[in-house]
């Protein structure tokens, strides 16, 4: 059973620990822990992984956020993965930091990486992880937040949300969207 994994992000050092590259954060974290890394393909820079008899895809865009689903749709049609098997890991400032919500659908609700992967798949129907990042900014300053770097009590207490992060990606391609929402929705 394969599976896609996609990490949105923005390529650069200028946006390595901004709060909008946490899918990147998450996929950099499993590869460290599992010891795959990551090669530059294609849109995308691509790993990957074999775990529990599943075959993990994983891709990091390198189309920049607001044009992620063509590595999406690239990668799915070259792999030849069922949406029912795409996880999207995006950054979602309407969540508080250290918080976690897997959908098995949705809308982007004003996510532009999301938006391109709608329009490109023509569906909404596809599972995503969204990685609490909180709203804390001033009106009229979220880009500044999104592109902005964790403060430094969050950067503490990044590893471990990463890992649980790391954790229900795992447990999504091998036990499921149910149990995974079950045991990491807060």
């Amino acid at each position: 059973m394969k599976f896609l994994i996609v990490g949105l992000g923005n390529i650069g050092p200028e946006y390595a620990l901004t709060r909008h590259n946490a899918g990147f954060m998450v996929l950099d974290r499993l590869a460290a822990q599992h010891g795959f890394s990551f090669t530059m393909n294609r849109l995308a820079y691509t790993a990957t992984w074999s775990h529990k008899g599943r075959q993990f895809v994983f891709i990091k865009p390198t189309t920049f956020m607001n044009l992620s689903g063509k590595a999406v749709s690239y990668y799915m049609k070259q792999e030849h993965i069922p949406i029912e098997n795409v996880l999207i890991l995006t950054d979602d400032k309407d969540i508080a930091f250290g918080k976690l919500r897997l959908k098995p659908k949705g809308s982007p609700g004003g996510h532009n990486g999301l938006r391109s992967i709608d329009e490109l798949l023509g569906t909404q129907e596809y599972a995503r992880l969204r990685i609490g990042i909180g709203n804390d900014f001033s009106r009229g300053r979220q880009v500044d937040f999104v592109l902005g770097q964790f403060p430094e009590d969050e950067l503490i207490q990044l590893p471990d949300f990463l890992d649980r992060a790391g954790n229900a990606v795992v447990s999504f391609c091998t036990m499921g969207i149910q149990h995974t929402m079950n045991n990491y929705n807060q």
